[in-house]
């Protein structure tokens, strides 16, 4: 397997496994205008345009009929403006190249999601987010963006530069243009001091606006049928560096949360009888540690178990009744869920279709082994997310469309009528983005 998601004879797939497509043809270009000539071709053959990165999306977001582009050789740092507090780098880098070369550099990003492997466009274009009280998603990271629009011209787009499309290509869902370049803003590299451990899922939520306000990252994973749950939070430090040893790493990052669990998933999936039973010792064998590190070391773990996910960001407020919802719905479901839920949050930021777009957000997460069916599960969870006025995460499974998404972002027309201006002819449409901004 490639680190960028794919399949035999002319089929794509995503990472998930849940996704396919046949593209007409796929194109590899290695420059900017390599890229603008792809999309004007394109044009020419009636043909539309989808950019993918490693396919990390759950949803058919990168889905393609038509010319697929694969932005692998538009990768690497362009420029490090230490004054500014800023680095250029190609839309094709993966997360993981960005965060090792910046930490080379003696420097870092602020806030980060918990998986490396996707490219910087696909992450920052579907809104992938980590945990923050004060900061927020990669996205709202971004000073500066390069976009190819549909007539293959080169926007470029920053506070004072194109700003209406500034406010919304930083999280644009591939529906404005193909981004080429992101300028981040970045900082000088700082210690995490993480703090894990089990604590009952009453108490998370009874202390959760203490937990919240006491730590600058808090985020903690439900086990369901448990009432367990493991935190984790993570706060600027003075050092010393206190890294987790290699051997309890790999015990603890890669024989219980990926080898033990991946064999707790088979079985669980075997056998859904004995999910409960697993998900008590699974909520047990965390213990708590303590480690002090540079912040992607500690932000982001290896993610080697496939699953399907679905997360709605929800306003911070409504987040505990949320979860007592979830619980009470999966107790008296009769469904057996073997993958703990995730709970992070974001503040409100100023992007026009950020899942935290003007207000203070929390997100709950549900997953399911890939190969396990999940629909029935999801179905009932977003039942209880959409009743809370919930956002879902643009790269992952929902079942909401436009006429949900213009009541739930009060920004959504400001969005579409961008949209009707950069690609009136749809060169960059596809089926999700049909369902989710209308025709």
């Amino acid at each position: 397997m490639s680190s960028t998601a794919s399949g035999k004879n002319g089929t794509w797939r995503n990472w998930g496994g849940n996704v396919a497509a046949r593209p007409a043809r796929e194109v590899t270009p290695a420059s900017v205008e390599e890229l603008s000539a792809a999309v004007r071709k394109a044009a020419e053959d009636g043909l539309t345009v989808k950019a993918v990165g490693t396919g990390h999306s759950f949803t058919s977001i990168a889905a393609t009929d038509g010319v697929l582009i694969r932005p692998q050789l538009l990768t690497g740092i362009r420029n490090i403006d230490r004054e500014a507090g800023t680095v250029t780098v190609e839309a094709g880098t993966p997360l993981k190249r960005l965060n090792m070369a910046l930490a080379r550099e003696g420097l870092s990003l602020t806030n980060m999601g918990d998986i490396m492997e996707q490219t910087v466009s696909g992450a920052t274009s579907t809104g992938t987010h980590g945990t923050g009280r004060d900061s927020a998603s990669i996205a709202a990271q971004i000073r500066a963006l390069e976009l190819v629009t549909a007539d293959g011209s080169v926007l470029n787009c920053s506070e004072k530069e194109n700003p209406e499309v500034f406010a919304a290509a930083r999280i644009g869902l591939g529906a404005l243009g193909i981004i080429t370049a992101i300028t981040f803003a970045v900082e000088p590299v700082f210690l995490l001091t993480a703090r894990e451990e089990p604590m009952p899922f009453d108490r998370v939520l009874a202390d959760f606006d203490e937990l919240w306000a006491e730590n600058e990252h808090f985020e903690f994973y439900w086990f369901p049928h448990t009432g367990s749950t493991n935190t984790k939070r993570n706060n600027r430090s003075a050092g010393p560096e206190k890294p987790v040893s290699p051997v309890a790493g790999w015990i603890e990052d890669e024989l219980l949360s990926n080898g033990v669990f991946q064999v707790a998933q088979l079985v669980g999936r075997a056998a859904p009888a004995t999910v409960p039973t697993i998900a008590r010792v699974s909520s047990k064998a965390l213990s708590a540690r303590t480690y002090t590190d540079i912040p992607y070391k500690v932000f982001t773990s290896p993610r080697r178990v496939r699953f399907v996910e679905m997360e709605y960001a929800l306003p911070r407020k409504a987040v505990t009744g949320a979860l007592r919802e979830l619980r009470t719905m999966v107790d008296r479901s009769g469904l057996r869920v073997s993958f703990p839920v995730e709970v992070r949050t974001a503040p409100a930021d100023d992007i026009t279709l950020s899942t935290a777009s003007g207000r203070d957000s929390a997100y709950i997460a549900v997953h399911m082994f890939k190969g396990t069916p999940y629909q029935a599960y999801f179905t009932a969870a977003e039942r209880v997310f959409t009743a809370h006025e919930g956002r879902p995460h643009w790269g992952k499974v929902h079942t909401r469309d436009a006429e949900y998404f213009a009541g739930v972002y009060p920004r959504f027309g400001e969005f579409t009528a961008l949209r009707d201006r950069l690609d009136p002819d749809r060169r960059f449409q596809n089926d999700y983005l049909r369902r989710v901004l209308g025709p």
